[in-house]
């Protein structure tokens, strides 16, 4: 009896650690489960990216430096006044924007939280117009407006407090070492595979919120379409089989924002 009371209330104390904070998140309107101190996690993110701009070699092609931050600051801008006007005024004090070209061969760019972006000059000769840098952008913006990063951690925590319960229970349970550890290595496998797909949702959910936002700042949402099959012509023969792929399929995503075009559309106004 003693023994039970004790796990439970070992589960009660690793439960109550785990609880995040519930949040609505802009344009698709989901719930989501985030790290209860995200400014933390985004003072974090300043330092670290401080850091890595500290020591990354910054691009020297003064033409294309100034276009990275022009489309940036003009999408941050269209963001903002989102947030601003649909509920989320108090949320835009915690964004920093800052937009840096890194001379690297990479076709890739990431936000952090807060708002601080890096894109590689590997990308540029695939994005081609500035509009397709805008769509490229716009969903590294919304990974940071979705607060991603802190629902991912806040992810982890419930990931650990669920090993923490179950290794306590075989441990109170009396099962072999053996099997316990075979069941754990089980159970890691498991959660890294559920994380793995975790990770395509908000992938696609980036890709639907950086559409609108491209489309709220005067960029065209069908360029979405060619710039990923222009990205897919680019990784030809590098696929990764989509379930363990933390990004779905280069078709997948054109045939998910084929989709969400005629939504985009309706904010779209050129400019």
């Amino acid at each position: 009896m003693k023994t039970t009371k004790t796990l439970l209330l070992l589960v009660v104390v690793v439960l109550l650690s785990a609880c995040g904070t519930t949040r609505v998140v802009p344009v698709t309107g989901r719930k989501q489960s985030v790290y209860s101190d995200n400014n933390a996690l985004i003072s974090q993110s300043f330092t670290e990216y401080k850091n890595y701009v500290s020591t990354a070699k910054l691009s020297t092609n003064a033409t294309n430096t100034a276009l990275v931050k022009r489309v940036g600051q003009r999408l941050a801008n269209a963001v903002e006044t989102y947030l601003k006007n649909n509920g989320y005024a108090e949320e835009v004090k915690n964004y920093n924007w800052e937009f840096n070209l890194v001379n690297e061969n990479q076709v890739n760019a990431f936000c952090m939280p807060g708002g601080k972006i890096v894109v590689y000059e590997g990308l540029l000769p695939v994005t081609k117009t500035e509009a397709a840098l805008a769509i490229v952008l716009g969903h590294e913006i919304a990974h940071a407006v979705a607060y991603h990063s802190s629902e991912q951690y806040q992810k982890q925590i419930k990931q650990q407090t669920i090993g923490q319960i179950g290794s306590a229970i075989l441990q109170v349970s009396g099962i072999n070492a053996n099997t316990t550890s075979a069941l754990s290595s089980l159970y890691g496998l498991g959660s890294q595979v559920a994380t793995l797909k975790y990770s395509r949702s908000n992938e696609t959910e980036a890709d639907h919120i950086g559409l609108i936002f491209a489309a709220m700042a005067g960029y065209d949402p069908n360029e979405a379409v060619t710039f990923w099959q222009r990205m897919a012509s680019s990784n030809s023969g590098k696929s990764t089989p989509t379930w363990l792929s933390t990004h779905p399929s280069d078709a997948q995503r054109i045939q998910n924002i084929q989709k969400i075009l005629p939504e985009a559309l309706k904010y779209y106004k050129k400019k």
